[in-house]
């Protein structure tokens, strides 16, 4: 196939690509030509490699413009993969210029679209009922889809990760939140104070096992088109059990303090609060079932492993002692 991938230099887009090329796939990588990918082992110089097409395109200009979509029908791709749709009106634009060419759109969503978790694990049938601006958009986004789907305008398919991580990047600590100090008290054996009973869940995922379902989605077309799909570790994660694993690594006991939330929130950073109550009140606990039985992918890394290649690939850049 020709697989136009736009935002393939990002998360995903790192692992996706070379899984394209590999593949066999004629590789169309749309960014905006600010960064270079993130570290992965295919990467490294191959002079047999095939390399992908390479187009920059800033994205937020030409939406606005109206010439985005109509840029992306012009390729003639068999398939486009969007990695970087945020709002309704960009995914419309999209889809509207897309109607009518056979081409198989893959859409990158998010287990936020569900809201906080009710029955769990979560299916990908389950109710939606985002509580977050972010959540709430790529609802919105992932309704129009299927919509234009049932209408027979386009074959669209949604794949929704959840907490991606991998090497290149600091995945979300035990305590919910982006703060590398986390790792480091944890490192030395200093204290982490966790909010309420440190039970809330996170369900992170690496980012090749995400490229791994979009890859499914668009291999099985005739069973992906319409649907959605979850990427997440095939297991959630309390914030306690993290923290106690993550301490291990560097041969330590973790010294966990449990604060009530409002006492919790006072002594919080404050850059961090957000972030963390966030992940509170979601509790993601989604299932794979669907992804491993109909697409026939099952994650090829567990949470642990995933979170701690995270961590070992930035500890020098954030001051985190070496892992053991």
């Amino acid at each position: 196939m020709r697989v136009v991938v736009v935002g393939g230099t990002g998360h995903i887009g790192t692992w996706l690509v070379p899984r394209l090329v590999a593949g066999g796939h004629e590789v169309v990588v749309l960014s905006r030509g600010r960064r270079a990918p993130y570290p992965h082992p295919a990467q490294q110089p191959d002079p047999q490699q095939v390399v992908p097409e390479q187009v920059v395109v800033d994205r937020d200009a030409e939406d606005a413009a109206g010439t985005f979509g109509t840029r992306v029908r012009s390729l003639e791709a068999d398939a486009v993969v969007d990695l970087v749709c945020f709002t309704p009106d960009s995914a419309r634009a999209l889809t509207d210029a897309l109607a009518g060419s056979g081409t198989h759109l893959v859409h990158v969503g998010t287990i936020w679209a569900h809201g906080p978790s009710r029955l769990v694990p979560t299916r990908e049938d389950s109710p939606r009922r985002p509580v977050t601006p972010y959540g709430v958009a790529k609802a919105a986004i992932e309704d129009h889809l299927h919509a234009v789907t049932r209408a027979g305008d386009l074959d669209a398919s949604v794949v929704m990760p959840g907490h991606i991580s991998g090497p290149g990047w600091l995945p979300i600590t035990p305590a919910g939140d982006l703060d590398p100090g986390v790792f480091r008290a944890l490192a030395t054996g200093g204290p982490v104070t966790l909010p309420d009973d440190g039970l809330a869940t996170l369900q992170h995922v690496h980012a090749d096992d995400v490229a791994a379902v979009v890859e499914a989605a668009l291999d099985r077309r005739e069973v992906a088109a319409g649907r959605s799909w979850h990427a997440v570790a095939e297991q959630a994660v309390t914030l306690r059990a993290y923290a106690e694993e993550a301490a291990r690594w560097w041969g330590r006991e973790a010294d966990l303090r449990l604060l009530p939330l409002e006492q919790w929130r006072a002594q919080a950073d404050p850059e961090q609060v957000a972030t963390t109550l966030d992940h509170l009140a979601h509790r993601p606990c989604c299932s794979m079932d669907a992804v491993r039985d109909e697409l026939g992918v099952r994650p090829a890394h567990t949470l642990l492993d995933t979170v701690r290649e995270a961590v070992a690939s930035v500890a020098e850049e954030h001051g985190i002692p070496p892992l053991g």
